[in-house]
């Protein structure tokens, strides 16, 4: 691990302690944007350069809205830290000895191919891009943005460990005890096309960011331990990993995908923790977003059309979908990308 990681994850803090933190009960609690110290032209800005629909959550309070909030539809990859923060879960409740335990363990079939390398993949290497599933590469040796792993991350996590259908358990985790007012499913498409993506509302997908926020605590539950939230936003993948060369390996057949295939997104490394974009740096020193504060951490879909931003400095909270931004992963090399503009109109919202 090189000094650029030590440096991230020395920065990377969770919000402080709230003795009298605000949750949602049923509905979230509305308060203007003046009574929360946040400015209302900035997030009228916010809400043009972004389209879609989207929500703005400051110190626990619904402060600004725009779009239809209450539309559930897919999130595109920003699912990825649900499924990670339910194997976090999984292990919480024994299920699961460690995140560094094989995933062949459940999925013997992994064990069955001739170069046996699958066998040796574990869930912290899918929570991380790193697993060389269906590549060439050795578990850990390299970086790749890999939807068939994915796809064999949600399967073995969900029929394999929790042994239930995946909405059964989005249910029982998250949906209940976070109380969503709106219908979530792990069927966007149904359960014959992409099963595991999720179709969620923003102003529920705002839920699961203050969940993080607090530090896994719920409404005076410690629904995920302190331990584990500080696992998933500070286990980041160091700088210095390689991509993949992205030669074809061996795969279960039938592999399917959760979207596309195995060598996508350019960049992770630096960034990357348990599925979370952290704002690090990469090997080149650049942070993801140089305008916010290094302890935001993001969950992105479809290049940014689908995000979810949680900055614990400022205590808030940001969701989108339908966005009209495509550029996250141009971020680190152009600041005058829409997504950038973005993260400025963000910083700028805050006024104390």
């Amino acid at each position: 691990m090189n000094y650029l990681i030590l440096a991230a994850i020395a920065t990377m803090s969770l919000a402080p302690d709230h003795p009298n933190a605000i949750f949602p009960g049923k509905t979230w609690e509305y308060r203007s944007p003046e009574r929360t110290g946040v400015s209302r032209d900035k997030l009228d800005a916010l809400r043009d350069l972004v389209s879609g629909r989207g929500c703005v959550v400051r110190n626990g309070y619904m402060v600004y809205t725009w779009g239809e909030v209450t539309k559930i539809s897919d999130i595109a990859s920003a699912v990825k830290p649900v499924i990670s923060t339910l194997l976090l879960m999984a292990v919480q409740e024994g299920r699961i000895r460690s995140v560094d335990s094989k995933v062949s363990e459940f999925e013997p079939r992994l064990k069955e191919e001739i170069q046996g390398k699958n066998a040796r993949i574990t869930w912290r290497q899918l929570a991380s891009q790193t697993s060389g599933y269906g590549l060439t590469d050795d578990p850990g040796t390299a970086w790749a943005y890999n939807d068939m792993a994915l796809a064999l991350y949600y399967d073995s996590l969900m029929g394999k460990v929790y042994n239930e259908d995946g909405d059964q358990v989005l249910k029982t985790r998250l949906a209940g005890p976070l109380e969503f007012e709106d219908r979530s499913t792990f069927n966007a498409f149904g359960r014959d096309d992409r099963l595991g993506r999720l179709a969620i509302s923003v102003r529920d997908f705002a839920r699961f960011g203050l969940l993080y926020l607090r530090g896994g605590t719920w409404n005076g539950r410690q629904t995920v331990s302190k331990e584990l939230i500080r696992k998933a936003l500070t286990s980041v993948v160091p700088a210095d990993l390689p991509r993949t060369s992205g030669g074809d390996g061996p795969m279960l057949k039938g592999q399917r995908t959760l979207g596309g295939g195995k060598n996508l997104t350019p960049i992770g490394p630096g960034y990357y923790s348990f599925n979370w974009w952290t704002n690090g740096q990469d090997a080149k020193g650049r942070r993801l977003f140089e305008d916010l504060p290094k302890d935001t951490f993001i969950a992105a879909g479809h290049g940014g059309i689908r995000m979810l931003w949680v900055i614990p400095k400022y205590d808030l909270i940001v969701v989108w979908n339908d966005a009209r931004i495509e550029d996250f992963d141009d971020s680190p090399s152009n600041r005058m990308t829409r997504c950038n503009q973005a993260a400025r109109l963000i910083k700028e919202v805050v006024l104390r």
